[in-house]
């Protein structure tokens, strides 16, 4: 009786080499799969790795050096990584984007181009527990009651601030300086939305934070940008856009020119 276990997955060569299982097994852990199904994060594994495999062979082919770029502070390439990017770039040759490609592009939908709203603001913060039913009665509580002297005394919110809010901002007189889309919770940024300049919310504004009153000191609404205000970030997109087509189809004629025998390089549809 032959005790000798099959393998659970196919060996894999890349022109001969073997690209070992427990590589795969480790480059799987950086590949999503449904639950219950490793198989397809293995074979997203194995994928990549004979990718990785055939940039390296390119490398070496065309007797590239490794020169490690920095990524980010602190952080730089490895030489395998800086060996596959320079197999990437000897070997591809992207369209050029033109200016006619970018106005054409800008044209198709100017209504795209738009700079972000901007916010000048101010709050005074009543810090609750979402969980301390109590707390968070106090704090209605008094937002209210700050409503109510700001009703009788509008040009008293610096003061209340200063002496109310459970912000740092309060030593700014609960200014918070110019903010945008995405720089405050949203229940916060719905708020700002609603209101002109010089006004204050009529109601508190909740939060996890806790109840806000909110004052619009001013605001700049968005507006459609003009051509030349979008042309060069437009044109950086484009360009990276026709890098990555290219880098894809010089990949795709690598493996098409490779001997890879226990993995289908064609993923199919899912992406399994």
């Amino acid at each position: 009786m032959n005790s000798k276990r099959k393998p659970l997955f196919p060996e894999v060569r890349v022109n001969g080499r073997v690209i070992p299982a427990e590589d795969i097994a480790t480059e799987a852990q950086n590949h999503e799969a449904p639950a219950g199904k490793p198989g397809i994060a293995w074979r997203k594994a194995a994928r990549a790795l004979v990718i990785r495999r055939l940039l390296l062979d390119e490398a070496e082919r065309r007797g590239l050096h490794a020169q490690p770029q920095e990524l980010a502070p602190g952080l730089r390439e490895t030489d395998e990584d800086a060996l596959m990017r320079a197999a990437i770039e000897a070997g591809i040759s992207p369209e050029p984007v033109d200016r006619s490609q970018l106005r054409a592009q800008y044209d198709a939908a100017p209504e795209r181009f738009r700079s972000p709203p901007l916010y000048d603001v101010a709050h005074i913060l009543y810090a609750a527990d979402p969980d301390d039913d109590e707390a968070r009665r106090s704090a209605s509580a008094r937002a209210e009651n700050a409503l109510a002297r700001l009703a009788d005394a509008p040009d008293s919110f610096e003061t209340i601030a200063r002496e109310e809010s459970d912000c740092p901002s309060r030593e700014q007189g609960g200014r918070l300086g110019q903010i945008g889309p995405g720089d405050t919770v949203p229940e916060f940024e719905q708020a700002l939305e609603l209101l002109g300049a010089g006004e204050t919310g009529p109601r508190p504004v909740v939060s996890r934070f806790g109840y806000h009153v909110i004052r619009m000191i001013a605001r700049a609404d968005s507006a459609q940008l003009p051509f030349e205000a979008v042309e060069k970030p437009l044109a950086e997109a484009l360009e990276k856009d026709a890098w990555a087509r290219a880098a894809q189809e010089f990949t795709a004629r690598l493996v098409e020119q490779a001997d890879i025998s226990g993995i289908d390089m064609t993923p199919p549809q899912g992406g399994a």
